[in-house]
């Protein structure tokens, strides 16, 4: 049987079993990294996976890039307007602090590694993704606030996190020759041309769709394209231009939300379930090409040292400082703090990063280190969602009038995985009450 053949029978397994499998604890990313591990290169080697593919390199940019496009159009950002405080702080302190805190953490531990590789790998590995941990916002033991609060930082942070990967790439390709004026001149040039991308497509393709459905000339079928067609032109449009096309999905999802007031939401649907099951091809090539190598290596000490700190202290300490003063339970505090995993986008600029600097003399602990954190961050963080929520949920369902519990509305869910954790968090709550 053919590598692709495997990985589409594994595929269609796990949409048969995908709820069962979710109360055993096994998320999509677990099963797929798994798959791509053994199916690729490192082991059976029957799956075509290489690095200087430009096959792996356009599935895994379009795949990111569609999933930044769906999470900004979808951030409900005027549903949080009354209670901004703890995204804005996760998002505008806890963020530069957790690459802040991951740079100085990477000089010292890994050898080798100047600031701006150290600066890379911090910024790399700073965004997080709920698929990882999904039963955190959606279960609703757990405070709609602190559900919310978490959901719009991982819809938003990689996006955030994109012109900082890009400076930092950049940064580190002039110390291979470029002039130290060259490498931020391209990188503004790369940011400023996104943006012009983004409002064209984002913004006046949002209008212009808007203004063919005020007018009944187009159906929810051909709507639902639409909206993936603007994904994938905000990308491939900046790109062709010169512009970093994450940059330009990105902004052009929050920019499209707005011009369409949301109003078209439910027919994003389509690209966010193409951006799901792209995703699963992501996750094989993670697998296939990074997981495999690490058991066929020589082991080494350092990366390993650092997934740990970047999945605790690095993510926890920035955390906890951002959330001072918010009069949050301590035991809030460290659940918010935890539950920051590592996933696609990290997966996906790792990538990048690797493919741009493959002559960088930190390149190799720059692939180790994100392989491992990512790794540990997949299985911990699958295996300990539920059980975590659970204990938690349990904890604050006790209390009496705390800020946890403050009014706000839901939080509107990506279309993560294939478990209906959404519709399961609902009937644990039905039947705790």
């Amino acid at each position: 049987m053919g590598g692709l053949t495997a990985l589409a029978a594994l595929v269609l397994a796990y949409t048969l079993m995908a709820s069962k499998l979710d109360r055993w604890w096994i998320t999509g990313p677990m099963v797929f990294v798994a798959a791509g591990t053994i199916l690729g290169p490192g082991v059976l080697n029957v799956l075509p996976f290489s690095l200087s593919s430009e096959t792996i390199r356009t599935v895994t940019e379009l795949t990111l890039a569609l999933l930044l496009f769906s999470d900004a159009s979808t951030v409900r950002l005027r549903d949080v307007e009354a209670d901004a405080t703890l995204p804005n702080r996760l998002l505008f302190v806890g963020l530069p602090l957790t690459i802040a805190a991951g740079t100085l953490v990477a000089y010292l531990v890994l050898p080798d590694v100047a600031w701006a590789p150290a600066a890379l790998i911090a910024t790399i590995l700073a965004p997080t993704d709920a698929a990882l941990g999904l039963a955190v916002v959606t279960n609703r033991a757990v405070p709609v606030r602190i559900r919310r609060a978490l959901n719009v930082e991982s819809g938003l942070n990689d996006g955030i996190a994109t012109p900082f990967v890009t400076l930092f790439i950049a940064l580190c390709a002039s110390e291979e020759g470029l002039s130290g004026q060259a490498w931020g001149l391209e990188a503004l040039k790369e940011i400023g041309l996104a943006i012009v991308a983004a409002v064209l497509v984002g913004y006046a393709g949002g209008k212009l769709l808007a203004l063919a459905n005020d007018h009944g000339w187009t159906s929810g079928v051909s709507e639902q394209i639409a909206i993936l067609a603007l994904a994938l032109l905000a990308y491939e449009g900046s790109v062709a231009i010169g512009g970093n096309g994450f940059i330009a999905a990105f902004a052009g999802g929050i920019l499209f939300g707005a011009a369409t007031r949301r109003t078209l939401e439910a027919r994003g649907r389509f690209a966010e379930t193409l951006g799901l099951s792209a995703s699963f091809l992501v996750w094989s090539i993670f697998g296939g090409l990074f997981v495999g190598k690490l058991f066929t290596a020589e082991l080494s000490a350092q990366p390993i040292i650092y997934a740990a700190i970047s999945l605790t202290l690095i993510r926890m300490v920035p955390v906890a400082i951002a959330l001072r003063g918010t009069h949050l339970r301590p035991d809030t505090v460290a659940f918010m703090g935890w539950f920051g995993p590592r996933g696609l986008a990290s997966v996906v600029f790792t990538l990048i990063a690797l493919q741009d600097l493959e002559h960088s003399g930190g390149g190799a602990f720059l692939v180790e280190t994100a392989t491992w954190t990512i790794l540990l961050s997949v299985v911990l963080h699958g295996i300990s969602a539920s059980p975590l929520v659970a204990r938690y949920g349990a904890s604050i369902a006790k209390a009496g009038k705390i800020p946890e519990k403050a009014s706000a509305g839901e939080p509107r869910i990506r279309l993560h995985d294939l478990a209906g954790r959404h519709q399961l968090g609902q009937q644990q709550a039905r039947g705790a009450s």
